[in-house]
């Protein structure tokens, strides 16, 4: 399994590369995350909670951070086992480039592999899940990042306000387990739907 794709995010270079190694921030925009914790230089260890077509399991793996150039790329090595499930490991890489003052471009490209009751049910539906779980936390990325310089002061493009009210929620979209874990008010909820209607 392959991933390729570029986003860009309405803060400066510098404010990505911080967000991406900020772990609470991490936390919040990976869908099904429980945890991040720090597990030696560079490394950590991830929580999350998945589903894959009908396979839903909770995984437990280690993550890397290697080939760090800051403030512009980095590469990551992950693995993580499911039980039952099976197991996932691969490797990305991503890196950062300022579009102008205010805005970043980010690009990465990922390769995985899969194996137990994953590797069972087709590259089409792991495809299709892994793109699904990329799209959601690159929009939960791109709200908090835009939240956060909104806070600054800054505005971005009109939308950061109603991102800043919003930061990250942490439900499970499109994981198909239908759990929403969010403990936001309402009103938080309505801004975020707001904030990806206008993306």
């Amino acid at each position: 399994m392959e991933l390729t794709d570029t986003h860009t995010l309405p803060v400066s270079q510098q404010q990505t590369w911080d967000a991406l190694n900020d772990t609470e921030v991490l936390r919040n925009c990976i869908p099904g995350c429980e945890s991040i914790e720090p597990d030696g230089e560079n490394a950590y260890l991830v929580a999350l909670s998945a589903a894959v077509g009908p396979v839903k399991a909770r995984f437990k793996g280690r993550m890397q951070l290697t080939d760090i150039d800051a403030p512009n790329a980095y590469s990551i090595v992950f693995e993580g086992q499911g039980g039952a499930a099976g197991f996932a490991k691969g490797n990305a890489r991503v890196t950062l480039e300022a579009d102008g003052e205010n805005a970043t471009k980010l690009s990465y490209t990922a390769s995985a592999q899969v194996g137990g009751k994953l590797a069972q049910i087709g590259s089409r539906l792991v495809d299709g899940a892994a793109r699904k779980i990329a799209a959601e936390f690159f929009k939960r990325f791109g709200a908090q990042v835009a939240g956060a310089d909104d806070e600054t002061g800054a505005s971005v493009d009109g939308a950061g306000a109603t991102a800043a009210a919003a930061p990250a929620p942490r439900t499970e979209a499109d994981d198909g387990t239908g759990t929403d874990t969010d403990t936001e008010p309402t009103k938080r909820k309505k801004s975020w739907t707001a904030w990806i209607s206008k993306s």
